[in-house]
């Protein structure tokens, strides 16, 4: 055990074994209270491949000793192939993966120091695995909380919407590897270089998996919760924010099992909500505290009172890149199918209106559409919100509401039901629901899209679609979002969104015939928050690491250039350095795109991630670089990855791949 430091009240373990039936061992950190020694306490661990040496430290240290000083057995837990760990990690939720949860679980329950009540939390993958170790939890564990998490791999993940592949799974394509590639630390041993070279000769390339399974299918399902809600055994704190499309499990999983979850929604992004923005933001340190107490702290604990849900309910702000502070406000009501109705618009050649009427609107051909989308805020990266939609609006087939007389409240999950012509299934179709001001700026509110192709479960069809009219629903995520007296809404419809989309295949020939657009809405007003959530803390109060570098993105809007819309950012290099390591880690991140204005087929993206761990011994670089293009038949991707320790190439491996294009 590490020296205590002054008169903290826990005692720390910078790494320790847990090993696995087939003899792996996985890499922990633990902060341990002192009274534990001698009175067994209840464990809460994070279990996540984002190296507990390193590359999230610095968020570690904000959560776990919290924990650790309130008298919860607080742990760090590197998944199998990653950090310190031994194995290999192929993909995403493997059965390894969501095996060594339980018996991670079970190890903590046989510890002298615990008391038999295991907690589990996270964001994003952290998150994920929790609601995946809540499927016919183990006894021990006796609740959880999800912070941006997914409960739908497939719709509501990082590679695909509605059926379309997401460029933001080439990035992540790019970025996985790195983690994977990364140098285990000292902490291991001496063998630590040979288990980094065995890591490198078996390291995997995932984006293929993701690029071969088009729709939901059996791999997507696997590990997905919202298949088997039913199965979900102890209590949830699922936590969101409306900037991050991870935000859709919140609601849903509250309208699913209202017995079992209660639900945060914020306007942050991808973040533990103390650090994110838009703010803002909540102290999510004592948030969890609070219901860790609860759960574990207490003998037989009763039913809580707190609201089923607490949301910020978002209205108009003038779009900019980065907003500090979003309008709206706090409210508290019961899960959103107890308390809602549906309002009911349709779509005319007059805009939306209430009475229902054919129509017969050719959808434009633009590419540019999706220029003015920014980012799908999954990185949690500062910045990259939509701004004003007026120049994709021009571009799009337009149905406005006319300016209301009254606010609306949009709470929970619009939906859009269509009929159309289309020569062809693989199509796409681009849907947007943006806040139109008095003065004619365009905010979008939210968006979706949807590959013509699928079913409406987003699987293949059981019989291939005949050419010609075809019936759709589209479902939107959810939200909570105040409509002003005065505004419009608007719903924008085009046929593709580059460059957040993959370009579809073709582009052309679709006709609306009529549909219709349901909004859900609180019968009453929702009332504001009885108890105020808890106030952002600077944690620690005494930081172990120093922010050498801060991450600040640049973006390059899109510009017409030798026949192609160009765009893209770089992330340059951003560093931090850890005291008590006395370790380095930076990681710089870039991502270009192309595409020519009238031929979807001209679609090509590259993406470029470069991880730095400098500490005393020497220095690894990991590098990958992705890059994707297609055909209407195929997608063609190569991969270049590269290992170096001081300037001396470790390992190389590049990937050249040609994968089947069937559905988009």
């Amino acid at each position: 055990m590490n020296k205590d430091k002054g008169t903290r009240s826990f005692r720390s373990v910078e790494h320790l074994w847990i090993e696995m039936p087939d003899g792996v061992r996985l890499a922990a950190r633990i902060w341990l209270p002192k009274s534990a020694l001698n009175n067994p306490a209840p464990a809460v661990f994070e279990y996540i491949p984002y190296r507990k040496v390193d590359m999230v430290r610095a968020r570690d240290e904000r959560n776990h000793p919290y924990l650790a000083e309130n008298g919860i057995v607080a742990v760090r837990v590197d998944m199998r192939g990653s950090g310190d760990s031994e194995g290999q990690m192929s993909d995403m939720y493997c059965q390894d993966e969501l095996d060594d949860t339980r018996h991670v679980i079970e190890w903590l329950t046989c510890q002298p120091w615990c008391n038999g009540k295991i907690g589990m939390f996270g964001t994003s993958w952290g998150a994920t695995a929790s609601l995946q170790a809540n499927i016919d939890a183990p006894a021990a564990l006796k609740a959880i909380i999800a912070v941006s998490a997914t409960h739908d791999r497939y719709e509501d993940d990082i590679h695909h919407m509605g059926g379309c592949l997401l460029t933001d799974s080439v990035e992540w394509g790019a970025t996985l590897p790195t983690i994977f590639g990364a140098p285990p630390s000292t902490n291991v041993g001496e063998d630590w270089r040979a288990m980094w070279e065995e890591r490198l000769d078996k390291l995997a390339f995932p984006l293929e998996a993701w690029l071969h399974n088009e729709d939901r299918g059996s791999y997507w399902r696997h590990g997905s919760v919202i298949h088997q809600t039913d199965r979900l055994s102890a209590p949830i704190l699922c936590v969101g924010g409306w900037a991050d499309r991870y935000s859709n499990s919140v609601m849903s999983l509250v309208d699913h099992r209202p017995d079992l979850t209660w639900g945060i929604v914020g306007p942050w992004g991808h973040h533990y909500p103390d650090h994110g923005h838009p703010g803002p933001g909540i102290g999510f340190q004592k948030l969890m505290l609070d219901w860790w107490q609860h759960w574990l702290m207490t003998d037989n604990p009763a039913e809580p009172e707190w609201p089923k849900l607490r949301i910020w309910v978002r209205s108009f702000d003038p779009p900019a890149d980065a907003i500090n502070k979003r309008s709206g406000g706090w409210v508290q009501t019961a899960a959103p199918r107890e308390i809602t109705s549906i309002k009911k618009w349709h779509l005319s050649e007059g805009g939306l209106t209430k009475d229902a009427s054919e129509i017969h609107l050719d959808l434009p051909l633009d590419l540019q559409v999706g220029t003015e989308g920014a980012d799908t805020g999954y990185f949690g990266r500062f910045g990259g919100l939509p701004p004003d939609q007026r120049k994709d609006d021009q571009s799009s087939l337009c149905f406005d509401t006319k300016p209301l007389e009254h606010d609306f409240l949009i709470y929970g999950a619009a939906e859009l039901e269509l009929k159309l012509e289309s020569p062809d299934p693989r199509r796409q179709l681009c849907l947007r629901l943006n806040d139109v001001a008095p003065d004619g700026t365009s905010a979008r509110i939210t968006w979706a899209i949807r590959n013509l192709a699928l079913d409406d479960t987003l699987d293949s069809p059981e019989h291939p679609f005949p050419k010609g009219a075809l019936d759709i629903r589209v479902q939107f995520p959810t939200m909570a979002y105040r409509l002003k007296a005065g505004h419009s809404l608007r719903l924008a419809v085009s046929q593709s969104y580059w460059p957040m989309v993959w370009a579809p295949s073709a582009i052309g020939g679709i006709t609306l015939l009529c549909g219709n657009l349901t909004l859900p809405e609180p019968r009453y007003e929702p009332e504001s928050l009885v108890v105020s959530l808890p106030k952002v803390e600077d944690l620690p109060s005494v930081k172990s690491y120093t922010v050498l570098k801060e991450p600040r993105i640049k973006r390059h809007p899109a510009k017409l250039k030798n026949g192609e819309i160009r765009s893209g950012w770089h992330q340059p290099y951003a560093s931090v350095y850890y005291i008590e390591t006395d370790t380095c880690f930076g990681y710089e991140t870039r991502a270009e795109f192309r595409i020519s204005p009238d031929e979807p087929l001209t679609a090509a993206c590259s993406y470029e991630h470069t991880m730095t761990f400098a500490r005393p011994d020497g220095t690894a670089v990991v590098t990958c670089k992705v890059q994707l293009s297609s055909d209407a038949d195929a997608y063609q991707v190569t991969g270049i990855f590269s290992a170096s320790w001081d300037d001396q190439i470790v390992k190389t491996h590049e990937w050249n791949l040609n994968i089947a294009r069937t559905h988009t």
